[in-house]
C-alpha cells in the first residue's frame, strides 16, 4: 500500500470516529470528483451540490461500514450516483419525456467526438430530457444493467430500454443541430 492509500485509510478511519478535522480533508479531498459525478445527472449546479453534500453526510454517517476491500472512490461514486437520483426523484414532474418531432437526424462525420471537450459533451448531454439523460449515463457511463435501472428509478424494465434508444436517438438528432461538422471541423454553432 502506497503512501497516498494509507492516508486515505487513515482518514477514513478517523472520520468512522467522527473525527472533524478528517471529516474535513475527506470532504475537501473529494469534493472535486463528488460535483463531477453529481453535473452528470443534475443540470443545475445548485441541485449537484445538494446531492454533493447530502451524499457526504450519508457517508459520515455510515463510513463505519465503508467495506475497505474496496476503493472508497466506487463506494462514494454509488452514494453520489443514488443521491442524485433521489433527488431527482422528488422533482419527478420535470422528468417525464418530452419529444420534439421537429428534430431530424444527420449524417455525421466520423472522429468528430475525439474532437470535444468534456465540457462539450456535458452540454449535450444536459439537453437531453431528465430520464434520458440519467439512463444514458446510468447505463452507457456506469455500466448499470437494466434491471438495476428499473429498481433505481422505479420504472418498469421495458420503459429503461426505451428510454436509452429515445436519448441515443435524440443525441444522433441533437448532434448536428449544435455542431457544425462540416470541413472536418467542430464548431459550436
Amino acid at each position: 500500500m502506497d503512501d497516498r492509500n494509507q492516508a486515505l485509510t487513515e482518514v477514513i478511519r478517523k472520520c468512522s470516529l467522527q473525527d472533524q478535522k478528517s471529516q474535513e480533508k475527506l470532504y475537501r479531498h473529494f469534493f472535486g470528483y463528488a460535483m463531477s459525478v453529481a453535473l452528470l445527472y443534475c443540470k443545475e449546479r445548485d441541485d449537484a451540490l445538494t446531492a454533493v453534500n447530502d451524499s457526504f453526510i450519508k457517508v459520515f454517517a455510515e463510513i463505519e461500514q465503508f467495506d475497505d476491500t474496496r476503493t472508497f472512490r466506487s463506494w462514494f461514486r454509488k452514494i453520489i450516483v443514488n443521491r442524485a437520483i433521489d433527488l431527482l426523484r422528488k422533482k419527478r414532474r420535470y422528468l417525464f419525456f418530452e419529444d420534439d418531432p421537429t428534430l431530424q437526424p444527420e449524417d455525421q462525420q466520423a472522429g468528430v467526438v475525439s474532437q470535444m471537450t468534456a465540457a462539450e459533451l456535458m452540454e449535450l448531454l444536459h439537453k437531453l430530457p431528465g430520464v434520458m439523460r440519467i439512463i444514458f449515463i446510468l447505463y452507457e457511463v456506469e455500466g448499470y444493467r437494466h434491471e438495476e435501472i428499473s429498481q433505481k428509478l422505479h420504472i418498469p424494465v421495458s420503459s429503461s430500454r426505451v428510454y436509452l434508444s429515445r436519448a441515443k436517438m435524440k443525441l444522433r438528432a441533437l448532434w448536428p443541430l449544435y455542431f457544425d461538422i462540416h470541413h472536418g471541423r467542430l464548431e459550436k454553432r
